[in-house]
């Protein structure tokens, strides 16, 4: 069966078959599906912790430009790197879930051997990368890939698997303060701990696309943990991460003109505590993307405040 032929048998799915996708040879098409190169919101939320910590070090901006380069196109290799990883240890899960099962390891459409393959040039491009950075970026680099490895085990064996997911998502903004700036202060530490406060919880609200599924197969998260209390636990999650941006700011010395944009910016995320219907995939997925947007004004903002 094709793997067009299993998406579409499916009720729901975030899979877009219909997109730029369909141009690639057939060959490549599992491939580009299996890393989400169709879904590039994910790349972006890796990227954007990399973007602010980058910004935030202050260094001059010819080697700020050169760097928040390398860390684009190094979230979209990670990321893809990071699919596959999942892929490879969800497979047989994601055949039981609506919205995975038509993924090209769940389908059939990809054997192990071809994940391996790509999994080994994704993360051989990403090294090179790597080795551009300074050496205490380069070490956060390689701590890295165990977090990669190991998060699609963490909800098979706990409630919190989105904290792990904010451990990991979030490992951009020490990589990108110690890049730019050849070091780790306070600044960086508290940002990071912002990204983490921000990843539980949107990933809350990604989780609960799939929480029935997930329910039934034995997939734990903190959608099925906080259930219809889940309002309450994003708007602690974006309160914290709010109030831990601000201060990363004022230690890094930022001037007022970053509360121009960061202020207003927060409406976005209050606005996703308001939309929140657990019982909407579809609302829920646009809810997860909208995140995208908060983290480019958050980088305006850091931009303003360097001024």
């Amino acid at each position: 069966m094709r793997l067009r032929e299993v998406v579409v048998m499916q009720q729901y799915t975030d899979i877009d078959v219909n997109g730029w996708v369909v141009r690639l040879p057939s060959a490549l098409r599992p491939y580009a599906l299996l890393a989400r190169f169709d879904r590039p919101i994910g790349a972006w939320l890796l990227f954007l912790p990399g973007l602010w910590s980058i910004l935030l070090a202050r260094a001059p901006w010819p080697q700020s430009v050169g760097l928040i380069a390398m860390f684009f196109a190094g979230a979209f290799l990670m990321r893809g790197a990071g699919c596959v990883v999942n892929d490879m240890w969800d497979r047989d899960l994601d055949r039981q879930v609506t919205r995975t099962a038509g993924r090209p390891l769940a389908s059939g459409a990809l054997r192990m051997r071809h994940a391996v393959g790509f999994l080994a040039l994704l993360v051989g491009i990403s090294l090179l990368i790597l080795l551009q950075l300074s050496p205490l970026a380069q070490m956060l680099g390689v701590a890295s890939l165990a977090l990669v490895a190991l998060y699609p085990l963490a909800k098979r064996v706990t409630w919190w698997p989105q904290a792990m997911l904010g451990i990991t998502f979030g490992w951009g903004a020490p990589m990108g303060y110690a890049a730019a700036s050849g070091r780790m202060d306070w600044a960086g530490f508290v940002l990071y701990a912002a990204t983490f406060f921000w990843i539980l919880g949107y990933d809350t609200i990604y989780a609960h696309q799939d929480r029935e599924d997930d329910a039934l197969v034995g997939i734990k998260s903190t959608a099925r943990l906080f259930g219809e209390h889940s309002a309450v636990f994003l708007a602690v999650c974006y309160a914290l991460t709010a109030l831990l941006l601000a201060w990363s700011g004022y230690l890094a010395g930022l001037s007022a003109w970053a509360l121009v944009v960061f202020i207003p910016s927060l409406a976005l995320l209050m606005r996703q505590i308001r939309a929140l219907d657990i019982d909407d995939p579809a609302l829920c997925l646009r809810l997860f993307k909208a995140n995208r947007e908060f983290g480019v004004a958050v980088g305006v903002a850091i931009v303003l405040g360097r001024l």
